[in-house]
């Protein structure tokens, strides 16, 4: 992967270059699903945070959980969730612009002083679209999707997975990205372009997350 290519993931639709990474131990928590359901979203974001280099831990000292991952089927539905109002700011007015686009997903992110990612919020709304795609791709996407502060059109030609023998992975350049962009010696946020020389350089083959 170029650093053209490393740059355009992170390279947000107004044309400023915006990367972020987790700064803490990330704390899952998922909401809307069953037994299976939930083991098999921890375990997407294990195998990709693993594949970071990074942590995961019972508790966020602030928030309890850092990552909360919602399954519904009606955006309205986010607005009868206790206390998600004071932890999205607007959530009456997202919730109508997305109900409106007919999304079927929507991330929101926290940092802290330095910039890097201190908290996700993930909204996956199972319209029919989603009913045919298989848990665990659904479960892996969002791991990829919260592990950095992607670009919001980082993915809109490429998907971040792909099928090998009949399986679901993450594809290697991708893969590659995500441990590069843990490497202790990158600040965890970025604003110059010029970080993603930095990235590219560190790119190495990586064995894919399944």
């Amino acid at each position: 992967m170029t650093a053209e290519a490393v740059a355009a993931l992170f390279t947000r639709g107004g044309g400023e270059y915006l990367f972020a990474r987790w700064g803490r131990p990330i704390v899952p928590v998922v909401f809307g699903v069953d037994a299976a359901t939930l083991a098999t979203v921890k375990g997407a974001v294990e195998a990709v945070v693993t594949l970071a280099g990074h942590k995961m831990a019972e508790t966020d000292p602030e928030l309890g959980a850092n990552l909360m991952i919602f399954f519904f089927r009606d955006w309205q539905e986010l607005l009868e969730v206790p206390n998600l109002d004071q932890l999205i700011d607007g959530l009456s007015d997202l919730v109508a612009r997305l109900d409106d686009a007919g999304a079927n997903q929507y991330r929101v992110f926290r940092f802290d002083a330095e910039g890097a990612i201190r908290a996700c919020f993930s909204f996956i709304r199972m319209d029919g679209a989603l009913d045919e795609v298989p848990a665990e791709t659904i479960a892996l996407n969002q791991a990829v999707q919260m592990i950095l502060l992607w670009s919001d059109r980082a993915f809109l030609e490429h998907a971040p997975l792909a099928s090998a023998r009949g399986v679901t992975v993450l594809r290697p350049e991708i893969a590659a990205l995500i441990a590069a962009g843990y490497d202790g010696v990158l600040p965890a946020s970025a604003r110059d372009p010029s970080h993603a020389l930095r990235l590219a350089a560190r790119l190495k083959p990586v064995e894919d997350a399944q």
